[in-house]
């Protein structure tokens, strides 16, 4: 337990943060810091005072003689510095499992305790959240080492070039990628959008309201998640994975070209200037263009017959419908007046024509009333049984 108080470790990290910054440079260069070097980074800022405050604040913490700096500390260093190491897509694919485990529990549990209920929905909202970043993170790095890598800033070798950029495409950007490609069964993405369905539905039709927000928060999440892993798989597929072909393609040029100019006589090369003659048409193009006019020689006859199939020929009249509802004004409940309007014309309620009047609930100048209670209304067509909740029509509103 930490008994220092929060602005007091920040004012820590604050003063002594080139402290911090060398073993966390220590740590992601070694995996962690062994005594030697965490000594040396004590004496060289001269803060052999801070030792006890390291481990106090637990930024430290002993592995054996050595140390390491906890993860949190760590990857806040990381985000600081954008000092990204890219990730094995297998250590970002785990999230399917656990993001599909809780769906899983999500929908088999959906009529039970409503205290778990919300709380699985919110942990699932951190796994996609860490899936997300983890992401970019990842697409980040990639994207600025391939770019390091074209410039060759560290002046990289020809065939070490061609091994790095093969390296990335073969480990990290086709995995990748995979992971994000939605039209993959097996991929993250793609189990994304079973949940974004899911998510959607139950914002609409759940019967606890607490439970609707909460999929309502976790729809709207996966919708800008979705936008987020369209446009990191964009840069995999439209930039970086060009940008390692090219790469690779030009070193392999460049490399070839080179040895043979250390041994050019080692190779027979081909004629460069060797004549030949072609011909601009086919040797068979008479053949073919008579083959071609001889399918429209012979003309089959084509007949056509007039259907006599009755059909409903029942027009929506919105004019008539919005006067009818004007002049029984205040309505308590919008979708039962609808119903019993196609009674007064029809024996049955067909589902698309109760559909074409609730479009008069989205007119400007209705006064609509939704209720505070979870009051609904049941309406039975020829083909489902739609539960609505009951909406009140006040008269219409002043302009």
């Amino acid at each position: 337990m930490i008994k220092a108080e929060p602005r007091t470790i920040l004012n820590f990290l604050h003063t002594y943060f080139d402290v911090v910054r060398d073993l966390f440079e220590f740590q992601s260069h070694d995996g962690l810091i062994s005594k030697e070097a965490f000594d040396m980074i004590v004496k060289k800022h001269g803060q052999q005072n801070i030792v006890g405050k390291l481990k106090e604040y637990r930024i430290v913490r002993n592995i054996g003689s050595d140390y390491e700096m906890r993860d949190v500390y760590f990857k806040m260093m990381e985000f600081l510095l954008f000092e990204f190491k890219p990730l094995l897509p297998e250590t970002i694919e785990k999230y399917k499992g656990a993001i599909s485990e809780l769906y899983m529990k999500i929908r088999l549990g959906e009529n039970h305790d409503r205290e778990i209920l919300q709380e699985r929905i919110k942990n699932i909202s951190h796994q996609i959240r860490e899936f997300v970043d983890l992401v970019e993170r990842n697409a980040f790095r990639l994207l600025s080492e391939t770019r390091d890598l074209k410039s060759n800033i560290e002046r990289v070798e020809y065939r070490d070039k061609v091994h790095k950029a093969s390296f990335w495409i073969e480990y990290y950007i086709l995995p990748l990628n995979k992971i994000l490609d939605v039209n993959h069964s097996e991929s993250v993405t793609n189990k994304l959008v079973e949940v974004s369905e899911y998510a959607n539905r139950k914002r609409l039709d759940f019967g606890d309201e607490t439970i609707r927000t909460e999929f309502e928060k976790l729809y709207s999440q996966l919708i800008q998640t979705n936008q987020d892993l369209l446009r990191q798989s964009k840069i995999l597929t439209n930039e970086l994975l060009p940008l390692l072909e090219r790469i690779r393609t030009e070193s392999l040029i460049l490399t070839g070209f080179i040895e043979f100019l250390r041994h050019p006589y080692r190779t027979q090369t081909p004629p460069l200037l060797k004549g030949s003659r072609t011909m601009v048409y086919a040797k068979d193009m008479l053949f073919k263009v008579k083959e071609f006019f001889e399918q429209f020689e012979n003309q089959e006859s084509v007949y056509y017959e007039e259907s006599d199939a009755q059909f409903d020929k029942w027009i929506f009249d919105r004019d008539l419908f919005k006067t009818q509802l004007n002049a029984e004004l205040p309505v308590k409940d919008f979708f039962g007046w609808c119903s019993q309007m196609l009674l007064k014309e029809f024996p049955n309620i067909e589902t698309e024509k109760f559909f074409a009047i609730t479009g008069l609930l989205f007119d400007e100048d209705l006064n609509v009333e939704f209720p505070k209670k979870d009051e609904r209304t049941i309406i039975e067509t020829l083909n489902s049984r739609i539960n609505l909740p009951k909406i009140k029509i006040e008269t219409p509103a002043k302009i």
